[in-house]
């Protein structure tokens, strides 16, 4: 016999012989198959579960170092400008709470009054003030709410200017006017001033 059949006997084969073949080998065959078929399906289960594992734990990975490097850029965020208040800055009181300290001593009552008297950084030179020959004096740089003044442009200046108090806010309009005379910052503390 040689290997290459005719067409005809082809489709014998093909449509004939091997179902024949197949139906009485089927009681043995077919639990083989379908034995087979459920290792298969099985194995398929558990390669889809740990691969949805694997991706699972893949992009919580990736959340985390996304956050991760999320919050370290913040922080250097925040360390650059951490000059900006997040609040409004006010000259640092620790001079008031020391006060209650002393007199627990009976021999020296503090006096009622001194409680209730600003900061002596606020007290030197709060307001400008005229001087003998007409001219107005204005405060010490160091005598204004925000520190560091000096150093800060008009740009870092004006948002800081809206949590002052109104004497603080005439201290750095009588500042300014003698120094550098800023106009972005003398129209908004005129603004400020005027309540606008």
């Amino acid at each position: 016999m040689t290997d290459h059949k005719n067409p005809i006997d082809q489709a014998l084969d093909m449509f004939v012989y091997a179902p024949l073949g197949f139906l009485f080998s089927a009681r043995e065959t077919i639990p083989q198959l379908a034995e087979k078929g459920r290792q298969f399906v099985t194995a398929a289960r558990v390669m889809g579960e740990y691969a949805i594992g694997q991706g699972r734990d893949q992009a919580e990975r990736a959340v985390r170092q996304a956050t991760d490097q999320a919050g370290q850029t913040l922080s250097v965020v925040g360390g650059l400008t951490g000059r900006r208040p997040a609040a409004p800055q006010r000259p640092p009181a620790p001079a008031t709470p020391p006060r209650p300290a002393e007199p627990a001593s009976p021999a020296q009552p503090a006096p009622p009054a001194r409680a209730a008297t600003p900061p002596p950084a606020l007290a030197a030179e709060p307001k400008a003030e005229p001087s003998g020959n007409g001219q107005v004096t204005a405060p010490s740089v160091e005598s204004l709410a925000i520190p560091g003044y000096d150093t800060l442009s008009a740009s870092q200046v004006v948002p800081r200017l809206d949590g002052l108090a109104p004497d603080e806010l005439e201290a750095v309009r009588a500042y300014e006017e003698s120094s550098r005379k800023r106009k972005t910052i003398l129209s908004r503390v005129q603004q400020l001033q005027s309540g606008s």
